[in-house]
């Protein structure tokens, strides 16, 4: 029986992805970088803002370049309003089922910890997420199994009672990684690469099938 339930954040919980698009071509524009399209830019996702900038950026990813690219995003990403930015449908009911069930909570992502806790705080106030784990350097990112691991040893709970709920190939190595089972959703930003791993033990259209398999 699973104990744990671990969510990414972006293309799992949230729909998230216009005001990176937005925020992103903005500071390029200003550094007179080629902008990107929206599907350029899934498959650019999944990593730590580092590797994020390095792939936007492709043969102009100088060092110089990335800290210019990165400290204005920041800036222009922190003071957007991110009007475009809200929970995927019947998510929150479906947490709060999980949890009425006594499920742990909780999320593991690339995303840093303050920008979670900002959203969490404003749509699921009522969720208690007994976890969250953020990208924290000098410590890795995902796929590293680094984040799972301290929310399974917080929580106290082992490898079998836990499942990874996420929508991309970097969830799945994440869960590989960490030695968990997961779960893949159909609605974020996975690409074919994703869809086309047996590792998930289960892909999902609804984000009500969760229920049923957790």
């Amino acid at each position: 029986m699973k104990r744990l339930a671990i969510f990414d954040f972006d293309g799992t919980l949230f729909d998230s992805v216009w005001d990176v698009v937005i925020c992103f071509n903005r500071t390029l524009e200003i550094h007179g970088f080629p902008t990107l399209t929206h599907e350029e830019y899934l498959d650019r996702l999944g990593g730590n803002i580092d590797e994020i900038v390095s792939l936007v950026l492709k043969d102009k990813n100088t060092a110089e370049n990335m800290e210019l690219v990165k400290t204005t995003y920041a800036k222009m990403y922190s003071d957007s309003p991110k009007d475009n930015t809200k929970p995927f449908a019947k998510t929150h009911e479906v947490l709060n089922a999980l949890q009425e069930k006594g499920i742990y909570l909780a999320i593991n992502s690339n995303r840093t910890n303050d920008s979670i806790r900002m959203y969490v705080d404003e749509f699921f106030n009522d969720i208690d997420f007994k976890a969250i784990e953020g990208h924290n350097p000098p410590y890795p990112s995902k796929p590293s199994p680094y984040g799972v691991e301290r929310i399974m040893d917080q929580l106290e709970v082992t490898k079998e009672e836990t499942i990874y709920i996420g929508d991309s190939i970097t969830d799945i190595r994440t869960s590989q990684n960490a030695e968990i089972d997961c779960i893949l959703v159909s609605w974020g930003y996975g690409r074919k690469e994703a869809f086309e791993s047996d590792y998930p033990i289960e892909t999902v259209d609804d984000v009500c099938d969760l229920l049923k398999i957790i």
